[in-house]
């Protein structure tokens, strides 16, 4: 499996399955239901706050009251909570809530905490047609083992991942090794979809995936840009892992001149 997409029922991504590096499970609640994200062996996990507010607990840390936005499509970044060896989390929802799991393998002894948005940096990419938002909810720059966590929103006819680049090679310190998945929305969820192009040099891979509301794209290898026409903004949740914790991409040649 070098690329697959997700729809039409819960996302659940067991990591040790078709992906080796990366796991993703989306949770819903109503007001005043609860979850508990159990302790992992030999994992670590970051819950982000897709939307709504709610109480969580940590460990055996005091409860708190989290929670900034109603939807993906704010303009603030979420709250999120890093979770170490050996820790669980129950969270209880005030009102209607999305919480994004994310995993990744873990060997080392790290404290949980939870990300505040404004600790969180923001980062206006491209120009012209691909224009982006990314939100750095877990950058290589704070304390985590393997895990990468971004969020990106799109605006309507915008190119997004774009121009077009790979990181499926370990070759540092060229190129980083790290699965990805995207999680999408869109904003209107009827009707609107976005295309994801998955493909490599000599398109021994080469698939382009229709991009529907709460969909994932799991890919482990080549190139993969996304597209969203007018009239729809794209929201994606990006998962990333792999044997060092880097972001380092190759970009595709015939692309890499739009870079300024």
């Amino acid at each position: 499996m070098k690329a697959r997409i997700e729809k039409n029922r819960p996302i659940v991504v067991t990591m040790g399955e078709e992906m080796e590096y990366t796991g993703l499970q989306i949770v819903k609640l109503e007001e005043k239901q609860s979850y508990t994200v159990n302790a992992l062996d030999n994992t670590e996990q970051c819950v982000v706050l897709l939307y709504g507010y709610g109480d969580v607990a940590v460990g055996n840390n005091p409860l708190e009251h989290i929670g900034n936005r109603d939807t993906v499509f704010a303009e603030v970044a979420p709250y999120a909570i890093y979770l170490g060896l050996g820790d669980q989390l129950t969270f209880t929802a005030t009102t209607s809530v999305e919480l994004a799991i994310c995993t990744s393998p873990s060997s080392k002894e790290m404290p949980s905490r939870i990300i505040k948005p404004e600790t969180m940096s923001v980062e206006h990419r491209g120009y012209g047609q691909i224009q982006r938002t990314a939100k750095n909810i877990l950058p290589e720059t704070e304390p985590a083992e393997s895990l990468l966590v971004v969020e990106v929103i799109t605006k309507g006819g915008n190119w997004s991942s774009f121009p077009s680049h790979r990181h499926d090679e370990d070759d540092l310190p060229n190129q980083s090794y790290l699965e990805e998945i995207y999680y999408h929305k869109l904003n209107p969820q009827e009707g609107g979809f976005a295309l994801q192009r998955v493909y490599n040099d000599d398109k021994s891979v080469d698939e382009v995936f229709v991009v529907e509301h709460d969909s994932a794209v799991l890919v482990k290898e080549g190139y993969h840009p996304v597209a969203v026409p007018p009239g729809y903004d794209l929201y994606y949740l990006n998962v990333m892992a792999g044997p060092t914790r880097t972001w380092k991409f190759y970009n595709d040649p015939y692309f890499e001149h739009l870079i300024k």
